[in-house]
Parts: C-alpha cells; sequence; structure tokens
C-alpha cells in the first residue's frame, strides 16, 4: 500500500510539474498565505499496529510565493494524536501500555508548484520534515500508576497534493498527503496519510510590517 501511495504521488507531481509550465498565476503573485487546517492522520502499513486514529489532526503553514509564482515554499506545522499500543518492553518501566495516547509534532519545510483555473487552484508539495515524536509510559508506585512520556527525535518527509478554491476574501481548500519517518517507532517504520481541511487567508500586509519593524532598510 505505501509503495502504491508513493507511485501516485509522483504521478500527480509530474503531471502537476508539466502544468506549471504555462499559464499566469493572477492570484498567488507576490503574495504570503496562511493556512490552518484540521482533518485526521491515518496510520497504515505496519504503524496500526502501534498507532490508531484519533480526532484531530491538526496543522497551520505559510504560502510564501515565489519570483514565479507558480512555484511557492510551504513550511509548515503538524500536530497529530493517536491512539497507542506499546509493543517493545522498556526495561525503565514494569508496564506495557495500552490504547493510551501518543503525539506527533513535525516541521515540514516544502516546496512545490500550482495550477490556477481562474478562482480554482491545485497544487503538489514535497520536502523533509523533522520533528518529535511523544509516547506514553506507565511506572506503579505503590497504588499509583504514575504516566510518564518518552520523547524522541523524528526525521523523515511529508508530501502532498490539494485544492483551494477563492473567495472574496479568503480560500476553502483541502489536501491529502503521505508522512514518513526515516526513524522507527516502536520498532516498526512510520507510515500515514493525512486528510485536512481548512482556510486559508491573505497576510501579506502583515508580512510586509514585520519586515517594515525588522529591517527597514530593506522595502526603501
Amino acid at each position: 500500500m505505501v509503495k502504491n501511495i508513493t507511485l501516485l504521488l509522483s504521478l500527480l507531481f509530474a503531471i502537476q510539474f508539466s502544468y506549471a509550465q504555462s499559464g499566469a498565476d493572477t492570484i498567488h503573485y507576490r503574495k504570503i498565505y496562511y493556512f490552518a487546517g484540521t482533518g485526521l492522520a491515518l496510520p497504515i502499513g505496519k504503524t496500526k499496529e502501534v498507532l490508531s486514529p484519533k480526532l484531530f489532526a491538526g496543522s497551520m503553514g505559510l504560502d510564501i510565493a515565489l519570483k514565479n509564482p507558480k512555484y511557492y515554499l510551504y513550511p509548515a506545522l503538524y500536530m497529530f494524536n493517536f491512539s497507542y499500543d506499546q509493543q517493545l518492553e522498556d526495561p525503565k518501566y514494569d508496564h506495557y501500555i495500552e490504547n493510551g495516547n501518543a503525539s506527533v509534532y513535525m516541521l515540514s519545510l516544502a516546496g512545490g508548484t500550482r495550477k490556477q483555473l481562474k478562482r480554482l487552484n491545485t497544487y503538489v508539495y514535497g520536502g523533509p520534515s523533522f520533528g518529535l515524536v511523544s509516547e506514553p509510559r506507565a511506572q506503579e508506585l505503590e497504588s499509583i500508576v504514575k504516566i510518564d512520556y518518552d520523547r524522541s527525535f523524528a526525521v523523515g518527509a511529508k508530501v502532498g497534493v490539494g485544492a483551494d478554491y477563492k473567495f472574496k476574501s479568503f480560500f476553502l481548500g483541502g489536501e491529502i498527503g503521505y508522512m514518513r519517518h526515516f526513524t522507527k517507532l516502536q520498532g516498526r517504520p512510520f507510515h500515514a496519510v493525512t486528510i485536512l481541511f481548512g482556510l486559508k487567508s491573505d497576510i501579506t500586509r502583515l508580512g510586509e510590517k514585520v519586515v517594515e519593524i525588522i529591517a527597514p532598510s530593506a522595502i526603501n
């Protein structure tokens, strides 16, 4: 299944990249947009032996148009919550965790291409990601069970495809993505499909104000 998802996303990247070579993008020219999304993160493959989905996943990121607005940078923070079943013994703790709560926080530094069709935009993106994985642990202290969290650093990649539609003052959109960690979770690879819906709003003037405060000579 993971190979099929990777192949499908690679095909969509190729199609979108070929479309991005022609046509004009008037919506994103010299613009910075803020995107906030919510939805689900669905573990796949052997990841499902450890994690199962919980409501809700969330994301927040910036859509920063490059000199050619068909291409953009997409730094984004992803926050995922999962139900957690411990598979490997931790010698520092007395018990295994079943139906616990685990969290994944990943910062993705992606780039992508898009195609404008009047008010409708389609896009693809991909790039490296890194962040923290928080796993629960249980220790029995007399009549009390103490819950701790084991936090580890994770490195991975995030790719996705999506579309949004521009209304008068905001965009409404959704995207489907795939995240993989190159580090393992409980001896299993981490793979998840993300489904997110949300709003995108123009913060270009806010960005210009920040630049003016930090480095006023840069805009003169």
